[in-house]
């Protein structure tokens, strides 16, 4: 019976820690070199990274949530700004492309350098109602609410050396393009193509090809992380141009990149159609504090956090849970 005793020990302490040392191959791969999209808030103020951030979520987290990548830049202001409003609270954090971030939480867990983390978020937002369509189909999610909005703009070199003024330019022999890949990148998956395909351009910029971190023509590179990697490649001299969100412009330029943006007309910012969406999972280990945390996204204080960035708040009519369609 003792033996019986500490290997049910042995295997319920595993199942917590959740680090394997053969990573199944179902899991969904974090990409490489993604540490600071992988984080912890303490209750004190210390914020964890990497594999460390990742141990704490899978196992003594209060609150994991999982949202589109390119809020990275805000989320410790949101986060800090929730945890002050419930002091104790332990928030686990992942800003990936949403469309990765479904993948783990239909395979039920992460692989990264070499081990394997199981478990889900208890929140999970995205850009479109699309990834929402898939959670609720695998009984994971009914309700959400949208809670800001965005536009698209294109990212150039500063001073603009190539002259790019509208989504045309991005198919002329003397550009080179860096864009979200349509796999799992939001931005491009359900609202760039739409723009490229409109103006003809999809086949010439993809050639066939729906891949990540890919050359699809000698022009076009299709990023892992578009808003991270376009800054670089433009700063590198490996692109002239990039499509992304108004607020990733306004973060490089923040941060000192040597970039601008270009504005571009309704009809192709879409900013009259970019809305951000979240919800709880059913299977949320932690379901008082995934409420809490909801209600918090309505708050004045949220969505000025939000606005600091500058994203787009949300009308107080949308800022309430309805049915996945």
């Amino acid at each position: 019976m003792l033996g019986i005793s500490l290997a049910v020990t042995v295997l319920g302490f595993q199942s917590r820690v959740s680090a394997q040392a053969e990573p199944p191959q179902q899991l969904t791969a974090i990409p490489p070199n993604k540490d600071t999209d992988l984080k912890f808030y303490q209750a004190d103020g210390q914020i964890l990274n990497g594999v460390e951030a990742l141990e704490h979520m899978t196992s003594d987290a209060n609150l994991v949530v999982w949202v589109a990548g390119n809020q990275f830049f805000a989320m410790d202001d949101v986060i800090g700004a929730f945890q002050k409003a419930y002091p104790g609270v332990t928030v686990g954090l992942l800003t990936l492309p949403p469309g990765l971030l479904v993948s783990a939480i239909l395979a039920g867990g992460w692989t990264y350098k070499d081990k394997a983390y199981r478990g889900g978020p208890d929140i999970y937002a995205t850009v479109d109602t699309g990834h929402l369509q898939r959670l609720k189909a695998a009984g994971l999610m009914h309700r959400y609410e949208i809670y800001m909005h965005n536009e698209l703009q294109m990212m150039v070199t500063k001073g603009n050396p190539k002259a790019i003024v509208g989504i045309d330019d991005l198919v002329r022999n003397d550009v080179r393009t860096s864009l979200p890949n349509p796999v799992n990148e939001g931005i491009m998956q359900f609202y760039a193509r739409g723009v490229l395909e409109r103006h003809g351009l999809w086949p010439k910029i993809a050639n066939g090809q729906e891949c990540v971190s890919c050359q699809t023509t000698e022009r076009n590179w299709f990023t892992a992380v578009h808003h991270r990697e376009t800054p670089e490649r433009i700063r590198d001299d490996k692109s002239d141009v990039g499509i992304v969100w108004k607020t990733e412009v306004m973060e490089a330029l923040r941060q000192g990149a040597q970039i601008e943006g270009v504005e571009l007309p309704a009809s192709d910012s879409l900013r009259d159609k970019v809305s951000y969406t979240v919800g709880a999972l059913e299977n949320a280990r932690h379901r008082e504090n995934a409420d809490r945390y909801l209600t918090f996204l309505a708050t004045k204080v949220a969505q000025e956090a939000y606005a600091g960035f500058g994203f787009v708040k949300a009308r107080p009519d949308e800022l309430t849970l309805r049915p996945i369609d």
